[in-house]
C-alpha cells in the first residue's frame, strides 16, 4: 500500500481538564472559471465531508490529538487517514468546541468529554486509497448541502465560522472572485444540555491553552 496505517488506541492521547482532547479540519476548495446558472463564469467553494456505514448524515475529518505531534500535524493527520486528502492547513483555528462523546455515559470521565480544535484545509491532493477508506466515503458539496447533512451542531457551528472567514476575505480583496457564501442561523450547539443529551453537539471553548509552536502553515507531506 501507498499510505501509512491509520494510528490505533489510545497510548498516546492528549487529555487536558478531564477532556479527551482532539483535531480535525474542514476541507474546501475553490473552483474557478466555473459558469453559474445566468451564464455568469465565477468561483465557487465546496468542502469536503464523509460518510460512515449505514447513516445518511455526514462529518468532517477528526480524531485524537496525541503526544508526539502538534495540534496541526493531527489535524493534517486524520484529513489523510480519513478522508485520504493533503492540503494547506491554516495557522488559525476555526474554534475550539467542547462536546459529550454519545457512546460514553459519564461526562467527568477522561473518555466522556471532547475539547476539539478545528482547522480549514485548503485541499491540493486527493489520493485514490487512504488508510480509512473502508471505514469512510468522502463527499465534496456546496455549503448550503454541508450545512443539512452535517451530524453535529458543533460541526455545523464550525462550517458557519469558516464561511464567515471566507466572506471577509472577499470582502477584504484575499478572494476576490469567490461568490457571496450563504449564512446560516447559528444552532443552538452551546446550550449545556444539548452537549450532555444529544451527543456530539457542543459550545465553543477558549483557546488559549493551544500550544505556542503554531508555525505559519502546515503542508501535509504524507
Amino acid at each position: 500500500m501507498s499510505f501509512l496505517p491509520a494510528r490505533k488506541g489510545r497510548q498516546r492521547q492528549r487529555y487536558e481538564d478531564h477532556l479527551r482532547l482532539v483535531a480535525g479540519c474542514i476541507p474546501y476548495r475553490l473552483e474557478n472559471d466555473v459558469v453559474d446558472r445566468n451564464s455568469h463564469v465565477t468561483s465557487r467553494i465546496t468542502v469536503l465531508m464523509i460518510s460512515t456505514s449505514n447513516r445518511d448524515d455526514l462529518v468532517f475529518p477528526k480524531g485524537g490529538w496525541e503526544d508526539d505531534e502538534t495540534v496541526h500535524e493531527a489535524a493534517c493527520r486524520e484529513a489523510l487517514e480519513e478522508a485520504g486528502v493533503k492540503g494547506i492547513l491554516d495557522e488559525n483555528p476555526l474554534g475550539v468546541w467542547e462536546f459529550r462523546s454519545k457512546s460514553r455515559q459519564n461526562s467527568c470521565s477522561l473518555e466522556g468529554g471532547c475539547r476539539g480544535y478545528m482547522f480549514a484545509l485548503e485541499v491540493t491532493e486527493e489520493l485514490d486509497s487512504w488508510a480509512e477508506q473502508t471505514n469512510y466515503k468522502r463527499k465534496w458539496l456546496c455549503p448550503e448541502e454541508a450545512n443539512k447533512f452535517c451530524r453535529y451542531d458543533w460541526m455545523r457551528d464550525a462550517l458557519q465560522v469558516f464561511l464567515t472567514a471566507m466572506e471577509k476575505d472577499r470582502m477584504s480583496g484575499r478572494a476576490e472572485k469567490l461568490v457571496e457564501l450563504p449564512m446560516f442561523p447559528a444552532s443552538d450547539a452551546r446550550a449545556e444540555h444539548q452537549m450532555l443529551s444529544a451527543g456530539c453537539s457542543g459550545k465553543p471553548s477558549s483557546g488559549q491553552h493551544l500550544e505556542d509552536s503554531f508555525t505559519s502553515k502546515c503542508v501535509v507531506q504524507g
